[in-house]
């Protein structure tokens, strides 16, 4: 790092004030002492009551050389010495040498309830003892009793729903359905956004991105509805099948959406003759603490709603939800998934809403989440690199910046104090298109003392960059 680059990381750090709180005494809240203290030694993650048994299968070097010569090279890892995971409890990883490590990334906004829930483990157990698998063409209460209970939280009509194995096979059903149901093919989504990985989702026709931060307009999301209007006046018939976006971006950086957008964008499509698509596979089954869907926040309500990730805390399920009027369109192809409606994966389906709502986690994840974005706000105060603080609840995102107003991304440093950060025990994602955002998702059972040890560790490690 250079030292100009240094001298602004350390620009707003005051240690003579620090060291006469200390000496003094005086109590401060969880903000102040983020501004104005300097750690002298690195922060310890909260007690917790459990020791995994020896780990004796194979070592992460050996996993790594197996890794390279069987697997696609396409797959990558995290970290510069990868970690070897072993064991989850709750919102905690452990290593092959039983480490104990804060999980701030939730399998990539997947683990809701915490790994390993009993209440989840033991519904995927005893539905594994009576019938693993069958198919949707027999009858199986698993699969009626989760539709029904997912129905139960989706607003107005959306109450059938379609279930799949992934996000991504969701989104492929949701367009395919909205292209059936329209007679039309265009699809509109997001600049920056992700929405799977096949050649549907990844062929959708991109427009300006409402980002608050990096986006020409700032917040007024009304200003950037303009370009989807604009595209289906000049890039059109007229007449398209679907709009389809995140309300918070997960993969594109956690990006917020610029408030008014989603509703200005929604009245230009349907007038268009679209249908409108709130792809909640992150932001979905209240990560976002103040709503248990996204799209909620925004005033909307959309036409249909793909889920995944956090709806089975970690089992390969996803779902499409739409009115009955929407779901008929079906009718007209043979549609059928070999494995979605898998009894197995309902089952822990059903068992995560009852956790989520038993536990009180939707709530949890506003108190701690805001809590934690608090924290995180006051590090930006005082380290330059920060660039954003941005989110809700538990989908927060810290963008890292070389230069403040040119807003240059910071994609070494960002590598380095995740390197830096699994050494201390806590592991955050990162994404956005340059690679410079922390994406911090962790399991909604997050403590406000993980928060601290989270922010803790990050500010130890950003003082001595």
């Amino acid at each position: 790092m250079t030292g100009s680059l240094l001298a602004r990381l350390l620009l707003r750090r005051s240690s003579q004030q620090s060291r006469f709180i200390c000496q003094r005494g005086i109590s401060q809240s969880a903000a102040e002492r983020t501004k104005e203290t300097v750690l002298a030694e690195p922060p310890v993650l909260p007690a917790f009551d459990y020791v995994p048994p020896s780990y004796s299968g194979p070592s992460g070097d050996e996993i790594l050389a197996k890794r390279k010569e069987y697997l696609s090279p396409s797959i990558m890892h995290f970290y510069n010495s990868p970690l070897n995971v072993v064991e989850g409890k709750k919102q905690y990883l452990f290593d092959e040498n039983g480490r104990r490590y804060l999980d701030a990334f939730g399998g990539i906004a997947t683990v809701c309830c915490g790994h390993c829930h009993p209440d989840v483990v033991a519904a995927i157990v005893e539905q594994t003892k009576r019938l693993q698998h069958s198919t949707v063409l027999y009858l199986n209460h698993a699969v009626a009793d989760f539709a029904e209970a997912l129905a139960s939280k989706m607003p107005g009509d959306l109450k059938v729903v379609f279930f799949t194995n992934s996000g991504t096979e969701a989104n492929e059903l949701a367009m395919m359905i909205a292209r059936l149901y329209t007679g039309c093919h265009d699809i509109i989504s997001v600049r920056n956004s992700y929405h799977g990985n096949a050649s549907g989702t990844m062929g959708a026709t991109a427009q300006i991105n409402p980002d608050p931060y990096r986006g020409l307009f700032g917040s007024d999301g009304p200003k950037y509805a303009r370009d989807v209007q604009d595209i289906i006046n000049f890039g059109t018939s007229g007449n398209v099948a679907a709009f389809i976006s995140e309300a918070i971006q997960g993969v594109g950086g956690i990006v917020e959406l610029a408030p008014g957008y989603l509703s200005a964008a929604y009245e230009s499509v349907r007038k268009a003759g679209g249908l409108c698509i709130a792809d909640e596979v992150q932001s979905g089954f209240a990560r976002t603490g103040s709503n248990f869907w996204g799209f909620e926040a925004h005033g909307v309500q959309p036409d249909i709603v793909t889920m995944a990730k956090g709806i089975g805390n970690g089992i390969p399920l996803g779902a499409v939800v739409t009115t009955p009027e929407v779901a008929k369109v079906l009718t007209r192809r043979s549609y059928f998934n070999t494995f979605g409606g898998n009894p197995v994966c309902t089952a822990a389906g059903s068992a995560v809403l009852k956790v989520i709502e038993k536990e009180k986690l939707q709530e949890n994840a506003f108190v701690v989440g805001s809590h934690l974005k608090e924290r995180l706000k006051a590090l930006k105060d005082k380290y330059e690199v920060i660039g954003d603080v941005r989110g809700q609840g538990f989908m927060l995102g810290v963008e890292l910046v070389t230069d403040r107003e040119l807003k240059t991304p910071a994609k070494e440093e960002t590598l380095h104090v995740m390197d830096q950060m699994k050494d201390l025990g806590v592991l955050i994602g990162k994404g956005g298109y340059y690679g410079n955002v922390f994406r911090i998702t962790p399991p909604l059972c997050f403590t406000k003392e993980d928060a601290d040890f989270l922010v803790d560790a990050m500010d130890y490690t950003l003082s001595r960059m």
